[in-house]
């Protein structure tokens, strides 16, 4: 990865980008809201979809794809209303302790939830954020090196940035997963299904009008 990166912008660009991932955010919250309702196995499920549409924002940042879809922001809003209508919906139905994410009264219940369904809620999460199109297009540009070839350097930096946001998805989906431990030790089952709705409807709402 160094042949096709400098070594000084590596040192650089990991730090930055880790720092910029771990922040809270929407995909974050998401998976620990996940992590809290159905366990770190299961949000693996919305981690790839997430991945993917991070991937796909990074690619198109660098293009200069993404320069022309933020002038098109109906484009941006069909996204986020539609994702954010879907994300408050899980959220009230949890706070009713309804649906298939609701963490059932018998933690030993095994819950099913379509992998499909929850890798649609990464993606969508991920794509319809013009925020994290605008920090793509503000980040990447300046790693890149006119010199050297573009798809080798682009190629590294998606792997890293994927590598990066993995990471920090793992650590907030097994915060989620810790809460859920200890809340079930208390027998609080509708606390935490409160918990993670209030976040789902957070990351709701954030996605529609944020």
């Amino acid at each position: 990865m160094s042949h096709w990166i400098d070594p000084a912008i590596l040192a650089l660009f990991v730090p930055t980008f880790f720092f910029v991932s771990v922040t809270p955010g929407m995909c974050m919250t998401l998976a620990m809201t996940l992590g809290m309702s159905l366990g770190v196995r299961r949000t693996l499920h919305m981690m790839w979809g997430e991945l993917i549409g991070v991937g796909l924002v990074s690619v198109l940042s660098v293009v200069g794809v993404a320069a022309v879809m933020l002038n098109y922001p109906a484009l941006f809003s069909a996204f986020k209303y539609v994702g954010g209508a879907y994300l408050v919906w899980l959220g009230i139905q949890m706070w009713q302790a309804k649906g298939k994410m609701a963490i059932p009264a018998d933690l030993s219940a095994g819950q099913e939830t379509r992998p499909l369904g929850l890798a649609l809620q990464g993606f969508v999460t991920a794509i319809a954020n013009p925020k994290g199109w605008a920090f793509m297009v503000s980040l990447l540009p300046p790693f890149i090196n006119a010199a050297k070839p573009m798809v080798p350097q682009i190629s590294a930096l998606v792997v890293l940035i994927l590598l990066i946001e993995f990471s920090c998805l793992l650590l907030y989906a097994s915060g989620g997963r810790t809460l859920r431990h200890f809340l079930a030790r208390s027998g609080n089952v509708t606390l935490m299904n409160r918990i993670a709705g209030s976040l789902m409807l957070f990351v709701g709402v954030w996605l529609a009008f944020g």
